[in-house]
């Protein structure tokens, strides 16, 4: 006597649905998708459905291929909603970068800080170089491609940060701002150096790269060299203490002295008054452009 195959079950549930018309069974799938927040898949199951009938896909393969659908969309939107959060002050990304205008920075290293292991380690990064050589530019791209990947990010400028800290700590929240900060996987703070600040207000910050030490990374972008820091940070020791949690087991990227900004407009220039003479003899009210040559004072 041959053995008796094991009877199919189905749940309850299942077999409750196994009646609906077509029509009705995509009703079931819209309000289904809308209540469990599957927008993706309420958005392309007709899609779906001629795909699978062309392919001839298996139910497995048809039902992975929808969840895969909403896990892609909802990584990328995710990553949209991260890299708005950084509140980086305007789009930039490294594969818009131009290496070939500033030899200084080894294209080599960027794209390995671009992988974020150091983030993962909580390692620092410090961007030091004179304006418009590129700095900015690297500490938002590597930023974004930080939040792209799944890090939290935030995106300050020195000042504002430690302004932000002085008034925490006037209203005795100075705790509770440290710690917001605290729980971002990166931290970048740009033109740091570009202003002088007292001591409370450099004392502050400190607390913020003490907190943040070997746990979290932080990312800093200056126009002073290490020697120059203590323009901004008066007290000695203290400058050097603040020198030395930005570069224990970190990164320092020197972008250099030469402007691409200055040079990239000096060619554009140059390139407009080639293809319109006349107009590179006149500034924008009608005067000599400031990139002419001008008489010496008395021989006009």
């Amino acid at each position: 006597m041959s053995p008796t195959a094991p009877a199919t079950t189905i749940t309850p549930a299942l077999r409750r649905r196994r009646g609906l018309t077509e029509q009705a069974a995509v009703a079931a799938v819209d309000q289904a998708c809308r209540r469990l927040r599957l927008p993706t898949i309420r958005a392309v199951l007709d899609e779906g459905l001629a795909v699978a009938g062309k392919e001839q896909l298996s139910y497995q393969g048809f039902l992975a291929e929808l969840l895969l659908a909403e896990c892609d969309d909802r990584d990328r939107r995710s990553s949209i909603r991260r890299v708005k959060a950084a509140n980086f002050p305007r789009d930039k990304w490294l594969g818009d970068f131009d290496f070939d205008a500033n030899p200084n920075i080894n294209s080599a290293t960027i794209h390995t800080l671009a992988t974020g292991e150091w983030i993962r380690k909580g390692q620092p990064l410090c961007l030091i170089g004179d304006s418009g050589t590129g700095k900015s530019h690297l500490l938002i791209g590597l930023g974004t491609a930080a939040a792209e990947k799944g890090y939290r990010v935030k995106y300050t400028l020195a000042t504002r940060l430690v302004n932000e800290l002085i008034e925490a700590a006037d209203e005795k929240v100075l705790a509770k701002t440290i710690a917001r900060y605290g729980r971002v996987d990166l931290l970048c703070i740009d033109e740091l150096g570009y202003m002088e600040l007292d001591r409370r207000g450099a004392e502050l910050l400190f607390q913020v790269l003490s907190d943040r030490e070997e746990k979290n990374s932080i990312a800093i972008a200056s126009n002073e060299s290490f020697s120059g820091w203590t323009k901004t940070f008066t007290d000695p020791r203290l400058c050097a203490a603040i020198v030395d949690r930005l570069t224990f087991n970190g990164t320092i990227i020197e972008t250099g002295t030469d402007s691409y900004r200055l040079a990239h407009g000096i060619a554009r220039r140059s390139s407009e008054q080639v293809n319109n003479p006349a107009a590179g003899t006149q500034g924008p009210h009608g005067g000599e452009s400031d990139l002419m040559p001008r008489a010496p004072a008395g021989t006009r």
